[in-house]
């Protein structure tokens, strides 16, 4: 396989030369006589572009949502011993008919989704109105017409095109960032400098989007996954489902805090520098014996110190204003849920079925059930007895028979326990005897003289 710098692409990855050349060749006929294949390598396509476009291989942009159609894309993807892909007008058309790539002014300027049904007479009346209509319809490939080279192709559609998926995965990570950031009010606005400083190096990984992509990025979210209100400078979050579809008064006041909060805390880091500087060279200043110009130094520092506190105090005045205003906003939020939770229990409690009457019945009617089911159960067994023939006379008879079985019970419990009683007896009258014969024993052995052979001696203690 030929080394290039596009075999570090994924999905230029285990790919023969042969099948490279096949990819670089002209795909147009392939629609029709084979339409699987034909597909298959359209999407290769845009994967492929979507990563070279995304991962900033074009070099003569910062843009990385933005494909621009031009000369530079065909020289970016020169492979070595194949060339130029010759399908790249074929592609770009396939990708704007299934809406995969947009164009970028009429991106930035739709009102529907992209991905809305509606979309396709809108697009059809965009191009009529800024193009003649013939141009119009080779672009959106509606004459049915493949009899045009893809060099006349690509030298139609030639322009900068939105590509939708790489959109759609920065607005994922921008949205996924944004839910870890918090819920307050002031967490939920930005600038479009502030948006800029939060979301541009995190979008995509390993790049950094361009004010363009900026744009783009804005506009679908807020278009496309109605997460965002913009007004002029002030971009605004709201959750999924919510009302709050307008910038306020309110989000005004709480962004211009934002960025006066933000411009003191750069402006107190940058004095802080300053007096540190001053510090530096007051030092450096006292080695060299250069003692009047290090007691200016210090003065300066001095200025700079008073400077410093002043603008604390302030910052300090200005951080607890907005938490204020965050404060009031979440308690409006809070009684809002206080008054709509008041509404849905009143609600309830006017139901015909919890009024006092109506429980009152409830209950009375459940007691009465009760009581029938009571009565009921007490006929069902006093029926099941008579269906059983159960009577006073039958009690009678098994009353008779179980006494009859006792006293057989009890006769043969006493004719057991006379062996067993007569066994105790004689197992006692031994015991007693064997204990006697031991007394008698004993008794005979303290009578007889203490006996020691004469070899022993008598030990006295």
């Amino acid at each position: 396989m030929s080394s290039s710098p596009l075999s570090s692409l994924p999905s230029f990855s285990g790919l023969s030369d042969l099948r490279i050349q096949s990819l670089y060749s002209d795909i147009a006929m392939q629609k029709h006589s084979k339409p699987t294949t034909y597909h298959s390598n359209v999407a290769w396509w845009r994967s492929t572009l979507e990563a070279i476009v995304s991962c900033g291989w074009l070099s003569n942009t910062p843009d990385r949502l933005i494909l621009h159609a031009d000369r530079s894309v065909l020289e970016a993807l020169r492979y070595e011993g194949i060339g130029k892909p010759g399908c790249l007008g074929t592609v770009v058309t396939e990708l704007i008919d299934s809406r995969a790539a947009v164009h970028l002014q009429q991106f930035l300027s739709m009102s529907h989704p992209v991905h809305d049904p509606g979309w396709l007479p809108y697009r059809v009346l965009a191009f009529v109105v800024g193009s003649p209509l013939r141009w119009a319809l080779h672009q959106l490939n509606l004459n049915g017409s493949d009899d045009s080279s893809d060099t006349e192709r690509w030298s139609h559609i030639k322009g900068d095109y939105v590509l939708v998926g790489v959109v759609e995965r920065a607005a994922d990570a921008v949205l996924a960032s944004q839910r870890t950031r918090g819920v307050s009010l002031a967490d939920r606005l930005y600038t479009f400098d502030s948006f800029r400083a939060t979301f541009a190096a995190s979008a995509l990984p390993g790049v950094t989007l361009s004010d363009k992509d900026l744009c783009v990025l804005i506009k679908f979210i807020e278009r496309d996954r109605r997460a965002v209100v913009t007004e002029k400078e002030v971009i605004k979050f709201i959750d999924a489902g919510s009302s709050a579809s307008e910038v306020t008064a309110v989000d005004r006041g709480v962004v211009e805090l934002k960025t006066a909060i933000a411009n003191l805390s750069a402006q107190i880091d940058r004095i802080a520098a300053n007096i540190d500087s001053y510090k530096s060279k007051a030092t450096a200043a006292i080695r060299q014996q250069h003692k009047s110009l290090a007691l200016s130094y210090l003065r300066s520092r001095k200025q700079l110190e008073d400077v410093l506190s002043q603008r604390l105090g302030s910052l300090e005045t200005l951080q607890g204003t907005l938490l204020r205003i965050e404060g009031s906003a979440e308690d409006i939020q809070i009684v809002k849920t206080y008054e709509s939770s008041t509404a849905a229990l009143r609600a309830l409690l006017a139901h015909p079925s919890l009024q006092r009457d109506a429980v009152e019945r409830t209950f009375d009617a459940l007691a009465d059930a009760n009581a029938d089911a009571r009565e009921l159960d007490e006929a069902v067994r006093s029926g099941m007895g008579v269906a059983l023939g159960v009577g006073l006379s039958d009690d009678k008879e098994i009353e008779g028979e179980l006494a009859a079985l006792e006293a057989e019970a009890k006769a043969e419990t006493r004719a057991e326990e006379k062996p067993r009683q007569h066994l105790e007896l004689e197992v006692t009258h031994h015991e007693s005897a064997a204990e006697h014969d031991r007394e008698r024993a004993s008794m005979r052995t303290r009578s007889e003289p203490d006996y020691r052979p004469e070899s022993e001696p008598i030990l006295i203690e």
